[in-house]
């Protein structure tokens, strides 16, 4: 477990860190410069960007979940067979997470 959370960790201080690289004048602007400088075609990049992170991390995040609640679900089934409908409700709940991803994305893109 100390794994995966170490390789999370340095997956998500790289990525922000590439950001900052990629977008120095946009992090470290002042609100007010910002919104004078930057019309909209300037942001198009950025919410591409922004739509692909949160699609991408929410699948991640729900891939996850999804192998954890499924190979427990299946332990617990194998051993109580009643159990199967509240297994489903919980693979349900965790595949939701992706679908907010998807929505926060088409969000973000509608605003182009």
């Amino acid at each position: 477990m100390a794994k995966n959370n170490l390789f999370v960790f340095f997956m998500s201080s790289s990525l922000c860190f590439a950001v900052l690289l990629l977008f120095p004048d946009v992090m470290f602007a002042a609100a007010s410069d910002v919104a004078q400088a930057y019309t909209g075609k300037e942001w198009r990049g950025l919410a591409y960007l922004s739509a692909a992170l949160a699609v991408g991390l929410a699948c991640l995040g729900s891939a996850f979940a999804v192998a954890r609640i499924g190979s427990a679900g299946l332990g617990a089934i194998s051993e109580k067979p009643e159990l199967t409908g509240r297994v489903l409700v919980f693979l349900g709940l965790a595949e939701g997470i992706a679908i907010y991803g998807l929505i926060i994305a088409i969000m973000i893109l509608n605003k182009l």
